[in-house]
């Protein structure tokens, strides 16, 4: 069985993988396009409901943009592995020769690019509703560009947690939110250093220190958690 495993091309199978789930994604436009109408509608609000204040908007804007984006990635989730998990595909993927974890790693890729990576392409067309300028937006999105990632990757722990649980998806917003703190404080206190006059460098790099830890221990911990939900 090892060295079957070993004779697997690893590279190819993580892009047919992800090639599938990109492609399924697109069929159902509505699971992709929820989390951007939620992300627009809910920045969109607070302007409104504030008021037209520039500081105060200011202020409010690295929080109120990545606690929308978080609450926004967080919408499709649920959906990771239940179409899998409906079908009996996941249990050919759980016992398939290819490791689960780079299965796993690919499905939570699929889900940055169709969930997260709008978000990111979003983000400078809210903030201008708040104020911010070139620097803060640039700031802001590439704040979320290596935070997104790390929310699905964190994401997909809790999705596989919860697989075929009822109330799932109040489950797995009380099992991942604590675990997106950390992002969300490093993220939205990037734009918010940059604006007082700090350097943003220890932000950035705590951010990319998350998501590197994420990319090698999420697919582990994932693949370990469709285990005990499939038993």
């Amino acid at each position: 069985m090892k060295s079957a495993v070993n004779s697997i091309p690893l590279m190819p199978v993580l892009f047919a993988v992800l090639k599938r789930e990109i492609a399924l994604g697109m069929r159902q436009k509505g699971e992709v396009l929820t989390p951007l109408v939620f992300f627009v509608v809910i920045a969109s609000l607070f302007p409104l409901g504030v008021g037209p204040e520039s500081a105060l908007l200011l202020r409010m804007a690295p929080g109120v943009l990545w606690v929308s984006a978080l609450l926004a990635a967080m919408l499709s989730l649920q959906r990771m592995f239940a179409t899998d998990y409906a079908d009996g595909s996941l249990e050919q993927m759980v016992l398939s020769p290819t490791p689960l974890g780079l299965l796993v790693l690919a499905k939570a890729i699929a889900h940055f690019l169709l969930s997260g990576l709008p978000l990111v392409l979003m983000a400078p067309v809210l903030g201008l509703q708040f104020g911010l300028d070139s620097r803060a937006l640039g700031i802001l999105m590439l704040s979320l560009l290596l935070g997104t990632p790390t929310l699905s990757l964190i994401g997909s722990i809790g999705a596989a947690l919860t697989l075929g649980v009822r109330g799932a998806g109040v489950l797995l917003s009380l099992l991942i939110l604590p675990l997106y703190i950390p992002v969300l404080i490093f993220g939205a206190g990037a734009v918010e250093a940059d604006a007082a006059g700090l350097g943003i460098g220890g932000h950035l790099s705590l951010l990319s220190a998350l998501l590197v830890l994420s990319v090698f221990f999420s697919p582990l911990a994932t693949a370990a958690a469709l285990r005990i939900s499939l038993e």
